[in-house]
């Protein structure tokens, strides 16, 4: 037996995926999967491309976790932390939704409603000082999928006093599988093929686990409903600290931040990243320039969205938390065509 795995709420996009990675890992053992509504169906009957995996998912509940080393919660917002707090205190948890995120309970209020839960350790390994707190944490929340795509543009721009905290702004589109599986009218294929809309403008729940991430003080985030199933391309831009900043010296932040990591990738000069080139891995893509006209900072990244934005970023997490290789189970490398 390997590492006992549980997930609860795996009839979902970032429960499926999680499915899939978790069956591919050397270490970990998928011992119990859970859903609600889907609660009694073989997995493969709600995730056909999983077909061959040999798993009928259960009721979500404590009891169905008790066997489990760690659990994966792939809840919706808000479900995750009463499920948390029936837990064995033995089992490891790592929290795909966004209660644990969040360390300003007013903020909390603010973008999510309802009673603040408490901040466990953030899920970014690769911010300074991340990897060590979550090697150390038996409770670990795993970062939003924008959050993910731009604290990895920008962070380092903040950190070297490369960019001004106070003027960030970010425009960033995401396929339509990050708005969840329940059907509804506005992701129907026939609404979404051959459009792009902007959506909870002004006031996304993303923004203040980014400023916590960065250290932004203003921003301003735009998302962007894309007609694609996965992927994120976020376009963050800020105004340098002196006017004297060129790319070269905005790649070299870049570069000296994420040298040595084994999942995010500073692109040749003049390549610049694009959904495809991530699809199916836990990758993310980075390029920087400065802009010829306003002289902004402009970094662009693109990951999968299900991938280093949800079920591959958890996975990371877990692999940090048991000791094992950062990147055991994960696909660097993208799939095509």
């Amino acid at each position: 037996m390997g590492i006992r795995i549980g997930v609860a709420g795996a009839s979902g996009y970032a429960g499926g995926e999680l499915l899939r990675l978790i069956a591919g890992h050397p270490e970990f053992d998928l011992v119990v999967a859970t859903a609600h509504s889907q609660a009694g169906k073989p997995v493969a009957a709600v995730h056909p491309h999983l077909t061959g995996l040999d798993l009928t998912l259960g009721e979500t509940s404590p009891d169905a976790f008790a066997d489990a080393d760690l659990v994966f919660l792939a809840l919706p917002h808000g479900e995750s932390a009463a499920l948390a707090a029936t837990l064995p205190a033995s089992a490891k948890v790592v929290d795909l939704g966004a209660d644990h995120r969040l360390r300003d309970g007013a903020a909390w209020t603010r973008y999510y409603g309802g009673e603040h839960a408490g901040a466990w350790t953030y899920g970014l390994p690769e911010l300074p000082g991340q990897r060590e707190l979550i090697a150390k944490s038996g409770r670990v929340a795993a970062t939003g999928c924008y959050a993910v795509a731009t604290t990895l543009a920008l962070a380092p721009l903040l950190h070297s006093g490369l960019a001004e905290p106070a003027d960030v702004v970010v425009v960033a589109a995401s396929g339509t599988s990050g708005a969840g599986k329940s059907a509804k009218l506005h992701l129907l294929g026939s609404e979404v093929m051959g459009d792009l809309s902007p959506y909870k403008v002004g006031a996304h729940q993303h923004v203040p686990e980014i400023k916590q991430a960065t250290g932004a003080t203003g921003l301003s985030f735009t998302p962007v409903l894309a007609p694609m199933p996965r992927g994120i391309l976020a376009t963050v831009t800020a105004r340098p600290t002196n006017c004297d900043i060129t790319a070269g010296v905005v790649r070299a932040v870049l570069a000296d931040a994420y040298g040595d990591e084994p999942l995010v990738h500073l692109l040749p000069e003049g390549a610049w990243p694009h959904t495809a080139a991530v699809l199916g891995s836990a990758s993310a893509h980075l390029q920087a320039t400065v802009d010829v006209d306003s002289g902004r900072i402009i970094v662009v990244s693109a990951i999968d969205n299900l991938g280093k934005g949800a079920a591959a970023q958890a996975v990371q997490c877990a692999n940090i938390m048991f000791d094992l290789p950062e990147t055991s189970g994960l696909s660097v490398y993208g799939v095509a065509p």
